[in-house]
């Protein structure tokens, strides 16, 4: 009997052990082939029997972390990780997280730019065929999320980590890709690429409600919902990327704590008909993730969305501007793409090369010590008007300003009266000098501020010029063609 009675105790302990070990759960993205940032506290958690002990051990160091599950199972750690290197496993009570790398983690979001594949079926980028199938790179790691909605911020997301290769890269986001790849073969270090982005989404889908909500100005996405919800059938909630904060929800809090080095984000097109509200929006949506990681200002580096024939004069320009803008937030940084065109019907340039690389060398020169880069083209700071000429002073120059094919093209003037006039545009030394023989007296300058304007100045390390206005004056955009 006493046989039968130990044997019922031991049982019924292992059973415990076993229950407890099994509970163990992680979200999606802290699993086998992650990348963890490097030379930092990096959060670790998840799900466990409420109240038991979690015991987690890193194969880089011989620390030994203990921590337990709330009373509704959650629980969460930092582990110390080292320089940039792998491959190491994390052993979470019975359960092993394998071929786990040590580098540099970021966040790549916005809309079809972003999403837009190195090479598959329906998205073939320029050369995409051939980079795809020399695409083995193992320390790169990729990570895509899965499209998904969420009318309450989510815990846990679709996807899961694989190596680079030519079969995973093939369909990941070309931006990133080309982004990770340029930093990995300068820095020598593993990457880790989070892509979560959804074609047309709109800037207020990736703000949460409690940013939104606390300005009325922002009350304007809760009306176009409220309208679409009263078009749509009762008991049936709809959603879409237009909706405030759904993709936030479900595809940025999820990764909120996940240890990053910063974010890459590609987006605009669809607020192109609010660019004043733009202005305000994406900075928000900038502190927003801020405020939420909890990392400080981490970089955070755009894409100015590229020269396309909307159908209404001038909103191209004027987001391009408001990116141009956003500019004054800390730590940011815009890769400019007016040289980047296909034809101005087509809103997704095929090269993506020179995008991912024009992002990487902000982040090689702002956080990676690279400061000998060139990284921007030239920026609009400041004007000085010379009688009847103005000259426009810029950041950026690089080794010197230059023209591309010709003299200098796409700059206005204005003078009080408000009405605009191609100037003739010389370049002197870091400056630009203008003169229209209609505009007496200037007073302000415009440049490549038109849909479609493809514009030829550059600094001599290649990388063009942004658009830019120095007024505040009222633009009209009325529905006439760019061209016209």
């Amino acid at each position: 009997m006493k046989k039968v009675i130990r044997y019922l105790v031991i049982s019924t302990l292992l059973l415990n052990v076993t229950t407890l070990f099994a509970q163990i759960e992680t979200p999606s993205f802290i699993s086998d082939n992650m990348v963890l940032q490097q030379q930092t506290e990096a959060p670790i958690w998840g799900e466990a029997k409420p109240m038991s002990t979690v015991y987690i051990n890193c194969s880089w160091d011989d620390i030994k972390y203990v921590t337990y599950a709330s009373e509704n199972g959650k629980w969460k750690i930092r582990v110390k990780t080292p320089k940039a290197g792998g491959p190491y496993t994390i052993k979470i009570n019975d359960r092993v997280i394998e071929n786990i790398l040590i580098g540099e983690v970021w966040i790549c979001s916005g809309q079809s730019n972003m999403e837009f594949a190195l090479n598959s079926e329906d998205q073939i980028t320029e050369g995409g065929a051939e980079e795809a199938e020399k695409a083995n790179y193992p320390k790169i790691r990729l990570f895509y999320t899965a499209r998904q909605y969420g009318d309450q911020p989510q815990d846990d997301c679709h996807g899961r980590w694989v190596e680079c290769s030519p079969s995973t890269a093939a369909t990941f986001s070309a931006t990133a890709y080309y982004f990770g790849k340029y930093l990995h073969n300068e820095l020598n270090v593993p990457i880790g690429l989070i892509h979560t982005s959804w074609g047309g989404s709109s800037a207020q889908a990736w703000v949460k409600e409690d940013v939104l909500k606390s300005d009325e100005d922002y009350a304007i996405y809760y009306e176009m919902q409220k309208r679409r919800e009263m078009e749509t059938e009762p008991g049936i909630l709809p959603l879409d990327t237009d909706f405030p904060s759904v993709l936030y929800n479900a595809m940025i809090h999820p990764f909120i704590s996940y240890a990053i080095k910063g974010a890459v984000w590609y987006q605009g097109e669809s607020n192109r008909h609010e660019a004043a509200l733009y202005e305000k929006l994406f900075p928000a949506m900038i502190k927003n993730w801020r405020d939420d990681w909890q990392q400080g200002d981490f970089p955070f580096y755009f894409v100015q969305i590229t020269p396309y024939q909307y159908d209404e004069t001038r909103v191209g320009a004027m987001i391009r501007d408001a990116q141009r803008k956003s500019l004054k937030v800390k730590n940011t940084g815009m890769a400019v793409t007016l040289d980047i065109v296909d034809n101005t019907k087509n809103s997704h340039p095929r090269n993506k090369l020179d995008v991912g690389k024009r992002l990487a060398l902000w982040a090689l020169a702002k956080d990676y010590g690279k400061a000998e880069l060139v990284y921007s083209g030239p920026l609009y700071k400041s004007i000085q008007v010379e009688k009847k000429k103005i000259r426009v002073y810029f950041e950026h120059v690089g080794s010197g300003l230059m023209a591309k094919d010709g003299d200098l093209t796409h700059f206005e003037i204005a003078g009080n009266d408000k009405i605009f006039y191609p100037a003739s545009a010389i370049i002197d030394g870091e400056t630009v000098v203008l003169e229209s023989d209609k505009v007496k007296k200037p007073v302000a300058v415009r440049f490549a501020f038109y849909n479609t304007d493809e514009p030829n100045f550059f600094n001599r390390e290649g990388l063009p010029a942004s658009t830019f206005r120095t007024d505040n004056w009222q633009i009209s955009t009325e529905h006439i063609k760019d061209e016209e």
